[in-house]
């Protein structure tokens, strides 16, 4: 147990199998006694009479987090059992990050500056690169070291497994729903979400805050006018979010509703760049690899959600940066650049060569690709300092293990499943018989990038979107993201939900059974019956 002078009590252990975990801006106060254990190293306290993590966010915002642990895990510890029926916190404040709150606990717990103080600062739309004291840009447009990516990576990959054990019971208030774009069949049963949404009440006995695209506001369809006339309440928690709110406060949303396929989890993935929220897919699209949940049940689903817990699978997302070349003012010098001096050689020191254009996050994959030039790309790829090859072909493909089953899949590349923390090169159409396609570990910086002496540009786009021109001399810096995509899976079938997948949408390893060999023969058959029918 506690001692009463502790400003968050520790919830006691119990026969169960829940833990509560409270995040909050004084936890400095609340010191753990030195005998305490860590669960993995990632910060999980137990004790055997009590436990707690402490969490906390940059901007010393507090809120309550339970986690359950399954009880049909056999690797869960006995200190990690408590009693199921603990009250739940009342106190609330703005949500955070669940992820990037649990890895900042691993710094508290002696995990080292895993992560740059800037993480949780909002986007501001482009890159600043590394500064220089003179005030230039270097060329290296990556954040992080290598070992901060490193350690950054393996933290998230121990969050992950650990994610993978345990149930969280989020305190749900703000419900973001996102609805496929162009699919105006499903605006009806958005409202019929939100509609439900609006009725119910969480435990506590709150209601809920319902987020919808602004043009729902508009849409016959959906016609808020009339769902609003339902309960005068429904005017103030109808609200409606725009791709701004999204990108500057994503901690406004404590669960993300995705009804329609693929293409909208991956719009999802694009709205928040960096933080995102737990992401509850409703399948209404066409193959479903991401899509998890019948939309017929998301009534009972919710229901369950809200008051059993989610697990989550946190995906691997890449980081990509644009970096332009600067052009030389004086035109001999300008002809002979070379791009592997620049970024591995001699030239490498030149922190003027490049400025960065542009980074974004992606689920899927990055392509570069000939574009609308009728000859083959030329593409120089290099991982960390070293340069791997020159790509002869239509392009390249770079893909997350959740895009393995994308693009990757079309131009030959290997099935991967999402845990895996690997980086998926494969080449589109290579004009040569040798090129086979690799995978890379996640904590390598790859920079791929057009030659100056290559005949044509290229073109690059990321998650199918933002598409833009690579001149000679442009290249992308590919790495690690350090905001992963938490998804949420089926509490009864998490474990087997990939493989499903693939045998259900591609029909992976379908085939006629071989037939074992027939070693009786028709006769020794036909004497076989003979003597069953003998012994009746």
């Amino acid at each position: 147990m506690s001692s009463p002078s502790r400003p968050n009590p520790v919830v006691r252990m119990l026969d169960g199998a829940k833990r509560r975990i409270s995040k909050t801006s004084t936890d400095k106060d609340a010191e753990m006694p030195e005998s305490e254990e860590t669960e993995a190293g990632n910060g999980f306290a137990d004790q055997e009479d009590g436990g707690a993590l402490v969490a906390s966010d940059s901007e010393g915002m507090s809120e309550p987090l339970e986690v359950i642990f399954d009880k049909q895990n056999h690797n869960r510890r006995r200190a990690s059992r408590t009693d199921d029926h603990s009250q739940r916190p009342h106190h609330r404040k703005a949500s955070q990050c669940v992820v990037h709150s649990l890895l900042e606990s691993k710094m508290r717990s002696g995990g080292g500056n895993m992560i740059p103080e800037d993480m949780y600062k909002p986007a501001d739309g482009e890159d600043s690169g590394t500064q220089t004291p003179d005030g230039g840009t270097h060329t290296q447009s990556r954040l992080l070291t290598k070992k901060q990516l490193s350690d950054m990576r393996n933290g998230i990959r121990e969050m992950s497994k650990k994610m993978g054990r345990i149930r969280l019971m989020l305190d749900v208030r703000n419900i973001f729903l996102l609805t496929k774009a162009h699919d105006q069949n499903l605006i009806k049963k958005t409202r019929d979400v939100a509609e439900w949404l609006l009725q119910q009440r969480n435990s506590e006995g709150k209601t809920y805050i319902v987020w919808v695209e602004h043009t729902m506001k508009t849409s016959k369809s959906f016609d808020s006018a009339s769902l609003i006339a339902q309960d005068s309440s429904y005017e103030s928690r109808l609200k409606y979010w725009t791709n701004e709110l999204c990108a500057k406060k994503p901690h406004q949303f404590d669960i993300c509703l995705a009804l329609g396929g693929d293409g909208t989890v991956l719009y999802s993935a694009w709205l928040f760049q960096r933080v995102v929220p737990p992401v509850m897919s409703f399948a209404l699209g066409s193959l479903g690899f991401l899509t998890k949940f019948d939309y017929g049940e998301y009534s009972s689903i919710l229901t369950r959600a809200f008051k059993e817990g989610i697990t989550v699978s946190l995906r691997l997302r890449f980081e990509a940066t644009i970096m332009r070349s600067v052009p030389r003012d004086d035109e001999e010098q300008q002809s002979s650049r070379d791009m592997v001096d620049e970024l591995i050689g001699d030239g490498s020191d030149d922190v003027n060569t490049h400025r960065p254009a542009g980074s974004n996050n992606i689920l899927n994959d990055i392509v570069i690709d000939r574009g609308p030039n009728p000859t083959m790309s030329s593409i120089e790829v290099f991982g960390d300092e070293e340069h791997f090859t020159t790509v002869q072909a239509d392009g390249i493909c770079v893909a997350t293990p959740t895009g393995s089953t994308a693009y990757n899949l079309a131009a030959g590349g290997s099935l991967c499943h999402p845990d895996n923390p690997v980086i998926l090169v494969t080449a589109i159409a290579p004009h040569t018989l040798s090129f086979r396609p690799i995978i890379l570990p996640d904590t390598i910086v790859l920079r791929i990038g057009v030659p100056y002496d290559a005949r044509a540009s290229c073109w690059a786009s990321f998650d199918g979107k933002e598409r833009s021109e690579l001149k000679p001399g442009d290249y992308v810096t590919i790495s690690a993201s350090r905001f992963p995509f938490p998804s949420v899976l089926p509490l009864d079938r998490r474990n087997e939900d990939w493989v499903d997948s693939i045998s259900r949408t591609l029909n992976w390893n379908n085939r006629q059974r071989q037939k074992a060999f027939d070693t009786e023969g028709e006769e020794g058959q036909h004497k076989g019956k003979k003597e069953e029918e003998a012994q009746k």
